[in-house]
């Protein structure tokens, strides 16, 4: 199961933050907010279920 941990302000902030999961080794999935993917909407970021508190840690850690 899949849980969202973080709604981004555009596509940038949504990409920076999944690299950064990422290097840690936590899985991320990125989903617009809105049917239309602009580079300006809202994203989704989220993580399976197990690594729900590891990923908040490090997303507050790096001051997102």
């Amino acid at each position: 199961m899949w849980t969202v941990v973080y709604m981004a302000q555009n596509k940038d902030v949504a990409e920076r933050l999944k690299s950064i999961l990422e290097e840690d080794g936590i899985l991320v999935r990125i989903n617009p907010i809105s049917r239309k993917e602009k580079a300006d909407d809202y994203f989704e970021l989220s993580v399976p279920e197990s690594e729900v508190e590891e990923a908040h840690g490090i997303i507050i850690e790096k001051g997102f």
